[in-house]
């Protein structure tokens, strides 16, 4: 059991992990030996983690922070993303890794299964006494805890394989924050220490960064990872190569979009034979539209993905491809085309005839997605799907089903 919390409020909070926290709030007085809000807090981190965290969840004795923490940590299947990276590019390289801002630990913890020292740095005090507590149930070997800033510790770290550095996206006011210049640490003022100190340097950003600005500040990068978890774009990776190496690997663009439910969808680009190439465009619609997924189109590569997969790309513009036939590889949703019309009166009126309702897109396109469906009069839902696009300077209006 968790010598962090006493005896009597592990029971409490075992007897009542699965009921409704808001709930439990306002019945407080009910309870009046109990440290209520101690409780709460484990109870709502436990359920939590259940969704983002199951196998800490499944660990009995785990402690959780506060809520702030678990808003802002990895999900165990991005943290473990960053584990398949490790375990590729060091391969041969397992001794030391070290996390400059350790939080909750979920990715550092992750990454730690590769490597044999694993050190935790955090300015946090708590959250240094939870990693202690957490590390040994999660059977961490050969971690190491430290608390206070990491530019303190840089000067004498050892060198490690692998830095892992995650800096926090709020200001001093607890706005969120993308630039590195406004994150904490500023990973651009110790980036020069950084890459003496190590083989690779991973840094996790915002979702919301801007890539090319990013990669300006920064220096090394040989590879870039655009993390999607079921659509929604989670975070930007950016590996930097250390010093001391003879030539630098060219900088690869990699997405991946993590289906809980199903096979990865993983496309890898160069970035510089993307510049360099040209559109394929198509001369028409073919049978079948695809959408390129939320890691995709955060990374780019648009004139890529046509070199890649048997698709062309409707405009320059619209980042929608079609072909003739169905191609089951490409990362991103897949529809069989039904029909297509333009936006005149006439032509709409009999498109949208038996249409009550269908999932609306917009791509290169006017109007948002509301503005649209309000013109069209349509409710969202159904098994239709509607991509209202421009194609050529025109306004194309395509019905399709998934395939």
């Amino acid at each position: 059991m968790d010598s962090m919390l006493p005896v009597s409020l592990q029971q409490f909070i075992a007897l009542h992990r699965h009921d409704d926290v808001r709930q439990l709030a306002l019945e407080a007085s009910r309870y009046p030996d109990v440290d209520m809000r101690r409780a709460l807090v484990q109870i709502s981190g436990w359920q939590k983690a259940c969704e983002k965290l199951p196998s800490w969840a499944s660990t009995e004795g785990i402690i959780y922070p506060e809520k702030i923490s678990l808003e802002q940590c990895s999900s165990e299947a991005t943290a473990n993303y960053k584990l398949k990276i490790a375990r590729r590019i060091c391969a041969h390289r397992h001794e030391r890794l070290a996390d400059l801002t350790g939080g909750l630990a979920v990715d550092g913890s992750t990454i730690a299964r590769h490597f044999n020292h694993y050190l935790y740095i955090d300015s946090q005090k708590q959250l240094c006494d939870i990693a202690r507590h957490n590390l040994t149930l999660l059977g961490i070997r050969g971690f190491e805890v430290k608390q206070g800033c990491c530019e303190d510790f840089i000067s004498s770290l050892p060198h490690q394989d692998m830095v892992f550095i995650d800096p926090a996206r709020r200001d001093d006011t607890g706005r969120k924050v993308v630039g590195l210049n406004d994150c904490t640490p500023d990973i651009t003022m110790i980036l020069d220490d950084l890459l003496t100190k190590c083989d690779y340097l991973m840094a996790k950003l915002s979702p919301m960064i801007d890539i090319k600005a990013a990669l300006a500040q920064l220096r090394q990068v040989v590879e870039v990872h655009v993390v999607a978890v079921d659509g929604e774009c989670k975070e930007v990776l950016m590996v930097m190569q250390g010093n001391g190496w003879d030539n630098l690997v060219p900088m690869r663009m990699n997405t991946v979009n993590i289906r809980m439910n199903g096979e990865d969808e993983v496309f890898s680009y160069n970035p510089a034979e993307e510049q360099s190439s040209t559109f394929l465009l198509a001369d028409g619609l073919g049978e079948y539209l695809y959408e390129p997924n939320a890691a995709v189109m955060k990374a780019g590569g648009y004139k890529s993905l046509t070199h890649s997969y048997q698709v062309l790309q409707l405009d320059t513009n619209t980042h929608l491809y079609t072909s003739d036939h169905l191609i089951d590889g490409f990362p991103g949703r897949k529809f069989k085309v039904v029909d297509a019309t333009s936006f005149s009166k006439k032509s709409l009126k009999s498109f949208l005839a038996d249409m009550r309702q269908c999932n609306l897109t917009v791509r290169n396109f006017p109007s948002n997605v509301a503005e649209l469906r309000k013109r069209l009069n349509l409710q969202d839902g159904g098994s239709d799907y509607l991509f209202a696009t421009t194609v050529k300077g025109e306004r194309l209006l395509i019905k399709c089903k998934k395939a």
